[in-house]
């Protein structure tokens, strides 16, 4: 456990006045509905590859990097039909360096959160992707392509997780809202084995 920093071992989670706090505008109708896992979708890849290259092209250089994370990044899991991508900029407060170039774009900001490493949540209107934004600071995104190539290279971790989401899909369907959270225990364990490894 000693090769990875205690920050990237860490699960960072806001209280509930923190979480509430960062909804920007309204929510999307599309998140007021009982949870949906489907089969993986050979197509999500090009879907993201197509998606990254609208925002490589609308934020250009500001980019230091660019990654398609989430369940829809590994092959063989189940997932909510969501592409989520990770982008990390040299800082992510001033919003006016990002966040007009996005809207032009299709996107609009949904969630401003400096509590959780500075992130911000962009959306666009029809599609269901989840655009974040981060700071080169955070080690959020860290953890998110170490829990992606995990899932990757260990199948039986990949399917733990997809046996896991779509049983909790089913107990949250009255209050979807408790899905995400929900899945923090097996994430955890899976994490565990991650950290475990040199």
């Amino acid at each position: 456990m000693a090769a990875h920093p205690k920050e990237l071992r860490e699960r960072q989670v806001g209280t509930p006045e923190q979480q509430a706090s960062g909804l920007v505008g309204e929510r999307p109708q599309r998140w007021t509905g009982s949870v949906a896992i489907v089969d993986y979708d050979p197509s999500w890849p090009a879907r993201y590859a197509s998606i990254a290259a609208l925002i490589e092209r609308t934020l250009g250089d500001r980019i230091i990097s660019i990654e398609h994370v989430g369940s829809t990044s590994v092959p063989g899991l189940s997932a909510k039909s969501v592409i989520d991508i990770d982008v990390v900029l040299e800082d992510t407060a001033d919003e006016s360096l990002f966040v007009p170039a996005l809207e032009a774009a299709g996107y609009r900001l949904l969630l401003r959160e400096p509590w959780w490493q500075g992130h911000r949540l962009l959306i666009p209107a029809t599609e269901d992707v989840h655009l974040h934004v981060w700071p080169a600071s955070a080690v959020e995104p860290t953890r998110h392509r170490l829990f992606r190539d995990w899932l990757r290279a260990h199948p039986d971790d990949r399917d733990l997780y997809a046996s896991t989401k779509r049983r909790l899909a089913v107990e949250t369907a009255a209050t979807p809202d408790d899905y995400t959270m929900a899945k923090n225990d097996v994430i955890d364990q899976i994490f565990a084995r991650l950290f475990a490894q040199p």
